[in-house]
């Protein structure tokens, strides 16, 4: 049974209705509802917040939705079974039936993070986020209040391993350390659990710049982001359970053969393909492993790998627009890494599966697992002999302190991952000295050899009106049968990141309720459609494509206006984003100042190599050959010529041009990799060995894509994923045997 209740941030909404088969005679009717239980649960100054606007605006069922909600009744899914006697009809006589279908069986925690409400713009959608989430928690696949994490009753004072950081990497080392019954291992997170919303695949653009962001800001840049505030560009970093893997486009890509062979000729021993291969099939649960190239999947894992529900036409005429210039469908995780492919996602039923809920959730009542949640840590504590005898973390705001007995894995990613060796006094003696931290071990590499993806977008038009923007038919949809505009992603790879500097963030007291907004342009994923392709620059017989393609439209969001059922007008917006994948530019990172809880500076240098720019402006020219392939034709796809700022000098398209545009919008991606780089003894930069243990100090290590040489071709959350399963064995072998 679902419970009675759930805490919001103003109050107790009563889900008594949700307990029992009620009927719908429309919309407006579940509106009357809720709020009545809000009028009778949530106190005043809340409810004056949510009637501002009127039923009318907020809650109109038009036909058109009607008939999409009419779709598959009769089908039980997820919680929900739907009366095949009746629907929505424009009669309010005929009903929906609605009764839940499977038994919570435990009450719902108070929500975590920002609500669904606190992320779209405009009043009108107030309230239908607010109440999109009521119904949302009451499903307990998405809700899983049953095996969400709760803090340790006590503390100990002193683990065999602490992890730092519950990220993609961090919750998989933890989950796997603690299946060996001998080891306590305690998880430290400087986040919360993840927010109920974040499970939805449309939304997760809609948590970035909240409390789940650490909002990161690069330092001004000489070659990239140049039309930005200060020239900095944003870097959205997950703050929360979970990591960025609870706020990325959920893309499970691998990488190329040939990037990990050559992490292997570079001196790392035991990383070639052949060798990492094993542990991406460990984690793997695929759902189309039958459908997939055999021998390169696995079954029976955490992690639930399968294709969103929902592709439109136009992601099928974007494969057979690959083949028109030479590029077959491909299963990019198997045999090769180049073509066109509708991508795997890590998904479970239509929504978002984050390392925390795939990995921590099921190891949760573990007794030697504990998971700390809102504790950041300030630096490893080492004893004479530079082995790790402790950590130091500040959890509700006291500083607190754990033994550890065996060794610490730093998991924090690419960002805090050098910034907490550095706190700890490991790094550039030079750097160390400059903002008083004491030297324990000088190690250079630390910070350094940092670089990422980059990318620029292309604008297109084409002839399509029959826009769907988020309302009650789309809602519906995936609500019954996690299908629909709501079932994928934003792509993390789009124009938006370039708007994120512009961010503007308010919070308006009314008796303690706040209103938070986030003023952004939206792109939207299409299914996930990916493409490997090679330019000029890359050999195709290596198999090792320099350019990943995405595609972005088709997708459920905030409407501009912040109306509900909004439009988008007569033409479709639909965005190519050719992504630079083997970038030689390199940036670091530094301290900012000895207070462990201040922002490291962050110095990427995008596109200070030349090869770069050369690569992406290639990139971004077989973007828009694809735009003009036969296959794609039909829907008319028109460039949108409008000069970037301070590039109007130069002619449009030209070479000249797209060297000026790609620095002045960048569009860095979210694939930070490299500041804590994995070489052998002779690298003067490396950071870790290849058992991923840091150089010159006893018991730490370090998981997560820091260690990384060079980034992989494509996204990085497998990767990281892959790199946390391999620390685990490196340290039950270690200790095990």
């Amino acid at each position: 049974m679902i419970a009675n209740s759930t805490s919001t941030s103003c109050g107790s909404i009563s889900f008594a209705m949700l307990h029992r088969s009620f009927h719908a005679r429309s919309i407006a009717s579940w509106r009357d509802v809720w709020l009545g239980e809000v009028a009778r649960r949530n106190n005043e100054r809340c409810l004056a917040l949510r009637a501002s606007t009127t039923a009318e605006q907020q809650l109109r069922f038009t036909m058109k939705e009607r008939q999409r909600a009419e779709q598959n009744t009769g089908t039980t899914f997820q919680g929900l079974t739907v009366s095949k006697t009746t629907t929505f009809k424009h009669s309010n006589s005929q009903t929906i039936t609605y009764q839940p279908s499977m038994s919570c069986n435990c009450p719902l925690t108070p929500s975590t993070g920002p609500t669904l409400a606190s992320t779209c713009g405009g009043s009108s959608f107030m309230l239908f986020m607010g109440l999109l989430e009521v119904f949302l928690r009451s499903q307990c696949d998405l809700e899983d209040p049953c095996n969400r994490p709760l803090p340790p009753l006590s503390v100990n004072s002193r683990y065999d391993f602490v992890v730092i950081g519950g990220g993609s990497a961090g919750a998989t080392v933890a989950a796997r350390l603690s299946e060996e019954p001998r080891f306590s291992v305690l998880l430290l997170e400087a986040g919360l659990d993840e927010p109920t919303g974040t499970q939805i695949p449309s939304f997760f653009f809609n948590f970035i710049g909240t409390d789940i962001d650490w909002q990161y800001n690069t330092e001004s840049e000489d070659t990239a982001c140049l039309n930005k505030d200060d020239r900095k560009c944003y870097w959205p970093r997950g703050k929360v359970l979970g990591g960025t893997s609870v706020m990325n486009g959920m893309m499970y890509m691998r990488g190329s053969r040939k990037d990990y062979d050559d992490w292997a000729r570079l001196g790392n021993i035991g990383w070639s393909y052949q060798d990492v291969l094993p542990y991406f099939i460990r984690s793997e649960d695929n759902l189309q492993a039958n459908t997939m190239d055999y021998g390169y999947h696995g079954v029976g894992g955490p992690l639930t790998v399968t294709q969103f529900p929902y592709h439109p036409p136009l992601s099928y005429s974007i494969l057979e627009a690959g083949k028109e210039l030479g590029y077959g469908a491909a299963d990019l995780n198997g045999r090769t890494h180049t073509g066109f492919a509708i991508a795997q996602t890590t998904s479970r039923n239509g929504s978002r599966l984050s390392t925390a809920r795939a990995f921590l959730r099921p190891a949760r009542n573990r007794p030697n697992l504990h998971i700390m949640l809102n504790s950041t840590v300030t630096r490893i504590l080492f004893d004479n002999n530079k082995r790790a005898v402790g950590v130091e973390f500040v959890h509700d705001g006291k500083v607190l302190r754990v033994s550890v007995a065996k060794e610490v894995v730093v998991s924090g990613g690419a960002v805090n991952s050098p910034q907490i060796l550095l706190n700890s006094g490991i790094g550039p003696r030079e750097e160390l000295n400059a903002v008083g931290v004491p030297v324990i071990h000088d190690l250079p590499g630390v910070g350094k050899n940092l670089h990422n993806h980059v990318a620029y977008t292309l604008t297109f038009t084409i002839n399509d009106t029959d826009t769907t923007p988020l309302n009650w038919a789309t809602a519906m949809e995936y609500l019954l049968f996690r299908d629909g505009l709501m079932s994928g992603t934003v792509s993390n790879k789009t124009k938006t990141l370039l708007n994120l500097l512009k961010i503007n963030m308010f919070r308006k007291e009314r008796s303690k309720c706040y209103t938070h907004q986030i003023h952004r342009t939206i792109l939207k994923g299409i299914s996930e459609v990916t493409a490997m392709v090679n330019t000029k620059y890359s050999n195709p017989k290596d198999d090792h494509p320099d350019v990943q393609l995405i595609f972005g439209g088709y997708l459920a969001d905030c409407a501009e206006t912040g109306m509900v059922g909004e439009t988008s007008g007569n033409n479709r917006t639909i965005y190519i984003i050719p992504t630079y994948l083997h970038p030689k530019s390199r940036g670091y990172i530094r301290l900012r100042n000895n207070d462990p809880l201040s922002k490291p500076l962050i110095y990427p240098k995008y596109l200070n190599h030349p090869d770069d720019v050369a690569g992406l402006v290639e990139a971004i020219k077989f973007g828009i050959r694809l735009s003009e392939t036969e296959a794609l034709s039909r829907y008319g796809f028109q460039l949108d010529r409008t000069p970037v700022k301070n590039c109007e000098h130069l002619k449009f398209g030209c070479d000249a041009y797209w060297e000026c545009a790609v620095k002045h919008d960048t569009a860095p991606e979210n694939h930070q990799a490299g500041s804590c780089k994995m070489g052998p003894p002779d690298d003067p930069l490396a950071v870790v060995d290849n058992q991923l243990r840091v150089r010159g100090v006893r018991g730490v290590r370090v998981a997560d894509t820091s260690i990384m040489p060079k980034v992989v071709s494509g996204n990085t959350n497998a990767p990281a994923i892959m790199i946390g399963e391999r620390a685990a064995d490196f340290i039950k072998r270690t200790w095990v045997g």
